[in-house]
């Protein structure tokens, strides 16, 4: 089925990209794989592979040349124009890149050595990755995460075209869809046609539930769309993440309104470049529109509480193809005695439950749950107990 059914195109040209190879070729493409040079992927490049293969980063076909990747990083667009705004590149060693040539094939491999998947090599080039995460991150320091994993990565580069033969090892959570293909059949048999999506790396708090609610004021459905794969160490683990939501979706939203799937990317930290990123992402999953909400991707003070949102503002309207709906900083105001936001409350901070995330790790650390006004107590219960078996 063409997605041109769907009431939302993928990005960047309409047709959601899939490299999976047919079923009838893959013990072919299998044999002949085994006689290719492999290159070992690590976990953030297994997520990339994954990512590509579904159309999820549509309309890229494989990892990006140095046309895409200049583009991107300088201006966030594609040599063709089109909007993207992070490089999605595989970083080589400089013995291994130099021993390949444009035109040849290698094989996408995993630590164990199984085959996943053939690159169809049309390019090896050099890149500056200082360069790239201070135009990406506005860092290049090691303090900022996503900033650590680029400089890390080796600054040769290998490009092209990937088909892949077998599925990515180690996924989770096969119970619920994460690829764009699953969610957008699942729009149709909904009859959602205004889908808001809702990406997440945190247990949901009272504050996304209420900018989640609203949002869907104003659509058919929700994707509640957690990202599961590699974070940093303090984050709170998928597993427990998914627990939570299922909990919050059960007892809290309409049926029928409301759906939980998940993205298997890592986390890049990339606050506002990373914002443009999710939406496109989200796109490609059938949505048509996503909430930015304070700091969206950010990390410790590196990005201002909206910036994720300005950024949008670069990009002419409808060039997108996805509509961000912002939210200012949500809160518990006492004397208004609901949840409310910097633009429906008049009161001071004094009347407002503002918790910081290292404030609720530390009550959490200490058996202790957040207020209702904050978490809803059965979240909260979940947060502590897997705090106290983690210790």
């Amino acid at each position: 089925m063409s997605v041109r059914d769907d009431a939302i195109t993928a990005h960047g040209g309409g047709e959601l990209i899939d490299l999976k190879a047919p079923a009838s070729e893959c013990a072919a493409l299998r044999e002949h794989a085994a006689k290719l040079t492999a290159i070992t992927l690590n976990a953030r490049d297994l997520a990339d592979l994954e990512m590509l293969t579904t159309g999820a980063f549509s309309p890229l076909t494989g990892f990006m040349g140095e046309a895409d990747y200049t583009r991107v990083r300088d201006e966030m667009r594609l040599a063709s124009g089109v909007p993207w705004s992070i490089p999605i590149t595989l970083g080589v060693d400089e013995s291994i890149a130099r021993s390949l040539k444009p035109g040849g094939e290698v094989a996408l491999a995993a630590e164990h050595g199984q085959r996943l998947a053939i690159l169809k090599l049309s390019e090896v080039y050099k890149v500056d990755r200082v360069k790239e995460a201070s135009a990406v991150f506005g860092v290049s320091e090691d303090q900022h995460p996503g900033a650590k994993n680029v400089t890390s990565m080796p600054p040769w580069c290998l490009a092209g075209r990937v088909i892949t033969i077998e599925d990515i090892p180690g996924r989770t959570f096969l119970e619920y869809p994460r690829e764009p293909r699953q969610t957008r059949a699942a729009f149709r048999e909904l009859g959602w046609k205004k889908i808001v999506a809702f990406q997440t790396r945190n247990p949901t708090h009272r504050a996304h539930e209420y900018i989640q609610k609203a949002a869907l004021e104003v659509c058919d459905g929700l994707l509640l769309h957690p990202l599961v794969g590699e974070t940093k160490g303090d984050d709170v683990p998928a597993a427990i993440r998914m627990e939570t939501y299922k909990v919050l979706l059960e007892h809290y939203y309409p049926k029928n309104r409301a759906m939980l799937a998940i993205m298997p990317a890592h986390m890049r930290y990339g606050g506002p470049r990373e914002a443009i990123l999710h939406a496109l992402v989200r796109r490609n999953y059938g949505c048509t529109h996503f909430i930015v909400g304070r700091d969206h991707a950010g990390v410790g003070s590196y990005y201002g509480t909206y910036d994720a949102q300005k950024i949008f503002e670069r990009f002419a309207p409808g060039e997108m193809g996805i509509t961000p709906l912002t939210f200012e900083n949500t809160f518990w105001c006492r004397k208004c005695m609901s949840m409310a936001s910097y633009k429906t409350c008049p009161h001071s901070d004094d009347d407002r439950l503002l918790l910081s995330g290292t404030k609720v790790r530390e009550m959490l650390r200490a058996g202790q749950a957040p207020p209702p006004e904050f978490t809803r107590p059965e979240l909260a219960a979940i947060l502590v107990r897997a705090m106290k078996e983690s210790n």
